[in-house]
């Protein structure tokens, strides 16, 4: 590798790494997405790695096949002073959501969650993890 490599653009890696979120909030592989649009699971990781960039109308693709409108992938991307200004979340708050959501706990959580239909057992669920996250804070 050169050292004069070009580095991917903060834009193209952003918008891969909320590609990467909602398909694996999904449950879906690379593969699975790569034949949707017709492409290699490499070529997926690619795109999530931001070393590629996604064309306007194979994001519309991803979008579609993902079930999100294209602005999902541009919330909170770096640069982007009103959508982090309007969004209430600053880009440090929004990589943390990113990183919990990617891991095997957090994405367990989330499909569980989404799972109950009722929202009173859902606003239960949300007082007791506050609970005992206040509870271990005081031990």
């Amino acid at each position: 590798m050169t050292a004069n490599k070009k580095q991917p653009n903060p834009i193209d890696i952003h918008v891969g790494g909320r590609i990467r979120l909602r398909r694996t909030m999904m449950g879906m592989s690379q593969e699975k997405l790569g034949e949707q649009l017709g492409i290699t699971f490499q070529q997926v990781q690619k795109y999530e790695k931001g070393t590629n960039r996604v064309g306007a109308s194979r994001l519309q693709n991803i979008a579609a096949i993902l079930g999100v409108p294209v602005s999902f992938f541009f919330e909170d991307a770096p640069g982007d002073s009103v959508t982090s200004e309007v969004g209430g979340m600053n880009e440090s708050s929004s990589s943390y959501v990113v990183n919990f959501l990617s891991s095997a706990e957090g994405l367990q959580l989330n499909r569980a969650f989404v799972r109950i239909s009722d929202p009173k057992v859902r606003r239960r669920i949300i007082d007791l993890v506050k609970a005992l996250a206040a509870e271990s804070d005081d031990g």
